[in-house]
């Protein structure tokens, strides 16, 4: 494929990180079309882009038949289930002239498995919370009652970003190894554990677009997990974001540069699994410096909601630069502006909550900086819009400083409205403060 022929993108997922990249890719001369499976009913509105349903993420069969049949030459797999799963392997071996941004399946080990992860970080030395890998129940139980300071319980592997508690005391801690080991909670990714020692700081994600040896970083963001206001409740996907933030400073983003970006990437690519794609690395700024948390191997959700509206590139040109190994000619252009995004979820979330639930919608305008991102929600065969997911929609606003990005955005919330709807109130205020 000629850098002049025009990009024909199957994107795979049906979130709000989808529905973002759609937004951002669509953008580009280089991009004719977008055919995003599923997709939502925000990407159904996207320029260039049409949604498919009549093949399923899972059947990659079915995925490359589709390619094939559109001339489709640019893979863009969305979550992180689609990537463990094998799915740029499999385009490799079927369809091998279509391009894949994304890693291998073995690459992609580094955010399905926790031990893998935690192995590969003591093995290069990135800075991490000391821990223990356990696949006995018995064995973590034990070690439990030996250990003195606060922990963090992670199951080993992908748990819809909820795999990840944090016990207030060794009773919780108890009862939370019961549940994922012995009562399998999470099902088989919880057959084997992480016992960590619980960091304490400020948690920053970072983006990083990598060839598998350049990375280049869009501006640090923080996610709020929790479910709640204060940071109260029990973990979610993620109820908001914003960048970048100003709780790390340039000297700490060249430490982090330094310490665990570049060694993660040439780590990688001297394990033979060089990485290509999104790197996001979750990071806790402690009194010891940077360590990390965990690595995702594909765009953050809500993250990239916040940060791509800051990225002044175009997308395809960086999205083909890291495919082609070709990122050390790129130079990232980053907005002087802050961004904000505010997730709203159904009522219930994150534990059962109802789908199908009508909703409107009032489109702020793009020229004023605010979007709606949608990312639980599906247009009916009546053509309404209703909800279908647990984290549904988010809002997101720039503007000059963090406090005017933060105001335009709850200012677009308001535009949203469906019955049992929630969503924090208090995203960025850590920083604000």
């Amino acid at each position: 494929m000629s850098s002049t022929t025009p990009l024909r993108i199957l994107l795979i997922g049906n979130g709000g990180r989808e529905h973002v990249l759609a937004w951002k890719l669509a953008k580009s001369d280089k991009v004719e079309c977008i055919h995003v499976v599923p997709g939502n009913g925000g990407t159904a509105g996207v320029p260039k882009t049409t949604n498919v349903t009549n093949v399923k993420d899972t059947d990659f069969a079915g995925l490359v038949n589709h390619a094939k049949a559109n001339s489709l030459n640019l893979l863009l797999p969305g979550p992180e289930a689609t990537l463990v799963a094998g799915i740029t392997d499999y385009f490799n071996e079927h369809a091998p002239s279509i391009k894949i941004f994304g890693p291998s399946k073995t690459a992609a080990r580094m955010e399905g498995s926790k031990t893998f992860s935690k192995d590969f970080m003591k093995q290069y030395k990135i800075p991490t919370a000391e821990y223990e890998n356990f696949t006995d129940y018995g064995a973590a139980r034990n070690y439990l009652d030996v250990v003195s300071h606060k922990v963090v319980i992670k199951a080993d592997g992908l748990a819809g970003g909820k795999g990840v508690i944090i016990p207030e005391d060794m009773h919780e801690a108890r009862q939370a190894l019961e549940s994922v080991m012995a009562n399998h909670e999470f099902g088989d990714a919880g057959n084997s554990v992480v016992i960590e020692e619980l960091l304490e700081g400020e948690e920053i994600s970072i983006l990083s677009f990598s060839d598998g040896k350049t990375i280049l970083s869009l501006p640090p963001a923080q996610d709020h997990k929790r479910i709640g206001d204060n940071d109260t409740g029990p973990n979610t996907g993620g109820m908001g974001t914003y960048a970048p933030t100003p709780l790390v400073t340039a000297q700490q983003l060249e430490e982090i540069e330094r310490t665990v970006l570049k060694p993660t990437i040439d780590g990688m690519a001297a394990e033979k699994m060089p990485f290509n794609g999104c790197l996001f690395t979750g990071l806790m700024m402690t009194a010891k410096g940077p360590k990390v948390l965990e690595y995702n191997v594909r765009f953050g959700d809500p993250e990239s909601q916040s940060c791509l509206p800051l990225l002044n590139n175009d997308l395809a040109e960086l999205v083909l630069a890291c495919v082609d190994g070709t990122l050390a000619d790129q130079t990232l252009s980053i907005s002087p502006l802050s961004a904000c995004t505010v997730v709203v979820a159904a009522g219930g979330y994150p534990g059962s909550y109802p789908k199908g639930t009508p909703m409107t919608v009032q489109y702020p305008r793009e020229e004023d900086g605010q979007y709606i991102f949608h990312a639980g929600t599906a247009l009916g065969e009546d053509g309404v819009l209703k909800t279908s997911g647990g984290r549904v929609i988010a809002a997101t606003a720039t503007g000059k400083d963090l406090r005017e990005a933060v105001d335009k955005t709850y200012k677009a919330v308001e535009g949203i409205q469906f019955e049992g709807m929630q969503y924090r109130k208090d995203i960025a205020q850590r920083a604000l403060r």
